[in-house]
Protein backbone atom coordinates (compact mmCIF):
# COMPACT_ATOMS: atom_id res chain seq x y z
CA UNK A 1 0.00 0.00 0.00
CA UNK A 2 1.54 3.29 -1.14
CA UNK A 3 0.12 6.39 0.56
CA UNK A 4 0.73 10.08 -0.02
CA UNK A 5 0.09 11.89 3.26
CA UNK A 6 -0.40 15.66 3.66
CA UNK A 7 -0.96 17.87 6.68
CA UNK A 8 -1.19 21.66 6.95
CA UNK A 9 -2.98 22.02 10.28
CA UNK A 10 0.10 23.78 11.69
CA UNK A 11 3.20 23.73 9.48
CA UNK A 12 3.09 22.14 6.02
CA UNK A 13 4.31 18.58 5.65
CA UNK A 14 4.08 15.72 3.16
CA UNK A 15 5.22 12.10 3.20
CA UNK A 16 5.22 8.90 1.20
CA UNK A 17 4.39 5.80 3.25
CA UNK A 18 4.92 2.34 1.77
CA UNK A 19 3.34 -0.50 3.77
CA UNK A 20 3.63 1.51 6.97
CA UNK A 21 7.23 2.64 6.40
CA UNK A 22 7.96 6.31 5.67
CA UNK A 23 10.07 6.39 2.51
CA UNK A 24 10.07 10.12 1.79
CA UNK A 25 9.27 13.19 3.84
CA UNK A 26 9.00 16.97 3.53
CA UNK A 27 8.45 19.27 6.49
CA UNK A 28 8.81 22.94 7.23
CA UNK A 29 8.54 24.98 10.43
CA UNK A 30 6.99 27.90 8.56
CA UNK A 31 3.30 28.20 9.41
CA UNK A 32 2.55 30.81 6.74
CA UNK A 33 3.66 29.30 3.42
CA UNK A 34 1.47 26.21 3.04
CA UNK A 35 0.13 26.95 -0.43
CA UNK A 36 3.53 27.96 -1.80
CA UNK A 37 5.53 24.94 -0.64
CA UNK A 38 3.16 21.97 -0.58
CA UNK A 39 2.64 21.19 -4.28
CA UNK A 40 6.35 21.50 -5.19
CA UNK A 41 7.15 19.27 -2.20
CA UNK A 42 4.76 16.58 -3.45
CA UNK A 43 6.28 16.77 -6.93
CA UNK A 44 9.79 16.38 -5.48
CA UNK A 45 8.76 13.39 -3.34
CA UNK A 46 7.27 11.57 -6.32
CA UNK A 47 10.26 12.37 -8.54
CA UNK A 48 12.75 11.18 -5.93
CA UNK A 49 10.76 7.95 -5.47
CA UNK A 50 10.50 7.43 -9.24
CA UNK A 51 6.73 7.08 -9.20
CA UNK A 52 3.70 8.82 -10.70
CA UNK A 53 0.67 10.05 -8.82
CA UNK A 54 -1.42 7.35 -10.46
CA UNK A 55 0.77 4.72 -8.74
CA UNK A 56 -0.57 5.73 -5.33
CA UNK A 57 -2.96 3.48 -3.44
CA UNK A 58 -4.48 6.42 -1.54
CA UNK A 59 -4.03 10.01 -0.46
CA UNK A 60 -4.66 10.95 3.18
CA UNK A 61 -4.88 14.46 4.54
CA UNK A 62 -5.06 15.99 8.00
CA UNK A 63 -8.47 17.59 8.55
CA UNK A 64 -7.50 19.55 11.64
CA UNK A 65 -8.30 21.01 14.02
CA UNK A 66 -6.39 24.01 12.78
CA UNK A 67 -6.73 27.54 11.42
CA UNK A 68 -8.86 28.22 8.35
CA UNK A 69 -6.15 29.27 5.91
CA UNK A 70 -3.72 26.46 6.69
CA UNK A 71 -6.31 23.69 6.57
CA UNK A 72 -7.80 24.94 3.30
CA UNK A 73 -4.40 24.77 1.59
CA UNK A 74 -3.86 21.13 2.47
CA UNK A 75 -7.42 20.01 1.82
CA UNK A 76 -7.63 21.77 -1.54
CA UNK A 77 -4.32 20.23 -2.61
CA UNK A 78 -5.33 16.72 -1.52
CA UNK A 79 -8.75 16.92 -3.17
CA UNK A 80 -7.29 18.20 -6.42
CA UNK A 81 -4.58 15.56 -6.62
CA UNK A 82 -6.99 12.75 -5.77
CA UNK A 83 -9.36 13.92 -8.49
CA UNK A 84 -6.69 14.34 -11.16
CA UNK A 85 -4.98 11.02 -10.39
CA UNK A 86 -8.25 9.16 -9.66
CA UNK A 87 -6.92 7.95 -6.30
CA UNK A 88 -9.03 7.28 -3.14
CA UNK A 89 -8.94 10.17 -0.66
CA UNK A 90 -9.28 9.90 3.13
CA UNK A 91 -9.21 12.31 6.04
CA UNK A 92 -7.46 11.80 9.39
CA UNK A 93 -7.73 14.03 12.43
CA UNK A 94 -4.41 15.87 12.63
CA UNK A 95 -4.01 15.30 16.38
CA UNK A 96 -3.94 11.55 15.64
CA UNK A 97 -0.49 11.99 14.12
CA UNK A 98 0.95 13.16 17.44
CA UNK A 99 -1.02 10.44 19.24
CA UNK A 100 0.70 7.86 17.04
CA UNK A 101 4.13 8.81 18.41
CA UNK A 102 2.80 9.49 21.93
CA UNK A 103 1.23 6.03 22.23
CA UNK A 104 4.46 4.35 21.13
CA UNK A 105 6.21 6.24 23.93
CA UNK A 106 3.52 5.78 26.58
CA UNK A 107 2.91 2.09 25.87
CA UNK A 108 -0.27 1.84 27.96
CA UNK A 109 -2.49 4.41 29.67
CA UNK A 110 -4.32 7.66 29.00
CA UNK A 111 -2.71 10.83 27.71
CA UNK A 112 -3.51 14.16 26.05
CA UNK A 113 -2.43 15.67 22.75
CA UNK A 114 -2.43 19.47 22.69
CA UNK A 115 -1.41 21.88 19.94
CA UNK A 116 -1.31 25.65 19.68
CA UNK A 117 -4.70 27.19 18.85
CA UNK A 118 -3.46 30.74 19.53
CA UNK A 119 -5.59 33.19 21.55
CA UNK A 120 -4.14 31.51 24.69
CA UNK A 121 -6.00 28.28 23.82
CA UNK A 122 -5.09 24.80 22.63
CA UNK A 123 -6.62 22.21 20.33
CA UNK A 124 -6.70 18.98 22.31
CA UNK A 125 -7.96 15.41 22.51
CA UNK A 126 -7.72 12.59 25.06
CA UNK A 127 -6.43 9.16 24.06
CA UNK A 128 -5.66 5.78 25.54
CA UNK A 129 -2.62 3.78 24.51
CA UNK A 130 -2.96 0.00 24.42
CA UNK A 131 0.32 -1.77 23.65
CA UNK A 132 1.56 1.34 21.84
CA UNK A 133 -1.57 1.87 19.73
CA UNK A 134 -3.64 5.03 20.34
CA UNK A 135 -7.42 5.06 20.70
CA UNK A 136 -9.37 8.33 20.74
CA UNK A 137 -11.49 8.73 23.87
CA UNK A 138 -12.61 12.36 23.69
CA UNK A 139 -12.23 15.29 21.34
CA UNK A 140 -11.14 17.20 19.46
CA UNK A 141 -11.84 20.37 21.46
CA UNK A 142 -10.51 23.90 21.66
CA UNK A 143 -10.17 25.61 25.01
CA UNK A 144 -8.04 27.15 27.74
CA UNK A 145 -5.11 24.97 28.85
CA UNK A 146 -6.31 25.19 32.46
CA UNK A 147 -9.54 23.38 31.51
CA UNK A 148 -7.82 20.18 30.34
CA UNK A 149 -7.70 16.95 32.35
CA UNK A 150 -4.60 16.37 34.46
CA UNK A 151 -2.83 13.85 32.24
CA UNK A 152 0.55 13.52 30.55
CA UNK A 153 0.48 15.88 27.57
CA UNK A 154 2.18 15.64 24.18
CA UNK A 155 2.48 18.32 21.52
CA UNK A 156 3.34 21.96 21.06
CA UNK A 157 0.50 23.07 23.34
CA UNK A 158 2.14 21.34 26.29
CA UNK A 159 5.36 23.19 25.59
CA UNK A 160 3.61 26.55 25.47
CA UNK A 161 1.79 26.12 28.80
CA UNK A 162 4.11 24.11 31.08
CA UNK A 163 2.61 25.72 34.18
CA UNK A 164 -0.76 23.99 33.67
CA UNK A 165 -0.04 21.05 31.36
CA UNK A 166 2.11 18.06 32.32
CA UNK A 167 4.27 18.04 29.21
CA UNK A 168 6.27 14.91 28.44
CA UNK A 169 9.94 15.76 27.92
CA UNK A 170 11.14 15.59 24.29
CA UNK A 171 7.53 15.65 23.05
CA UNK A 172 6.54 19.26 23.80
CA UNK A 173 7.56 20.76 20.45
CA UNK A 174 5.62 18.37 18.20
CA UNK A 175 3.38 19.66 15.44
CA UNK A 176 1.10 17.28 13.53
CA UNK A 177 3.20 15.62 10.83
CA UNK A 178 2.31 13.98 7.53
CA UNK A 179 4.73 11.12 8.26
CA UNK A 180 2.99 10.03 11.48
CA UNK A 181 -0.39 10.75 9.90
CA UNK A 182 0.43 8.39 7.04
CA UNK A 183 1.55 5.65 9.43
CA UNK A 184 -1.68 6.02 11.39
CA UNK A 185 -3.74 5.85 8.19
CA UNK A 186 -1.89 2.76 6.96
CA UNK A 187 -2.43 0.91 10.24
CA UNK A 188 -6.16 1.57 10.14
CA UNK A 189 -6.69 1.00 6.43
CA UNK A 190 -4.80 -2.29 6.52
CA UNK A 191 -7.05 -3.36 9.40
CA UNK A 192 -10.14 -2.61 7.31
CA UNK A 193 -11.17 0.41 9.39
CA UNK A 194 -12.86 3.44 7.87
CA UNK A 195 -11.21 6.84 7.97
CA UNK A 196 -12.83 10.27 7.94
CA UNK A 197 -14.03 12.27 4.97
CA UNK A 198 -12.22 15.53 4.24
CA UNK A 199 -14.58 17.92 6.01
CA UNK A 200 -12.35 20.37 7.95
CA UNK A 201 -12.40 20.48 11.76
CA UNK A 202 -12.17 24.21 12.34
CA UNK A 203 -13.78 24.16 15.84
CA UNK A 204 -14.15 27.95 15.71
CA UNK A 205 -16.32 30.35 13.80
CA UNK A 206 -14.56 32.26 11.05
CA UNK A 207 -13.27 35.72 11.88
CA UNK A 208 -14.26 36.84 8.40
CA UNK A 209 -17.59 38.62 8.11
CA UNK A 210 -19.67 39.75 5.14
CA UNK A 211 -19.46 43.55 5.02
CA UNK A 212 -22.63 45.37 5.95
CA UNK A 213 -24.32 47.99 3.78
CA UNK A 214 -22.43 51.21 3.22
CA UNK A 215 -23.30 54.07 5.46
CA UNK A 216 -24.96 57.03 3.82
CA UNK A 217 -22.88 60.13 3.52
CA UNK A 218 -24.47 63.05 5.32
Amino acid sequence: MLILSLDTSAAASAALVLDGVVTGVFATDDTRSHAEVLTPAVADLLTEAGIAGTDLTAIVVGVGPGPFTGLRAGLATARTLAYVWDVPLHGVMSLDSIAEDAAAHAGTGEFLVATDARRKEVYWARYRADDGVPRLLDGPHVGAPSSLPALASYGKGAGLYPDVLAGVEEFTELHPSAAALGRSAYRRLSAGLELLDTAPLYLRESDARVPGPRKRAT
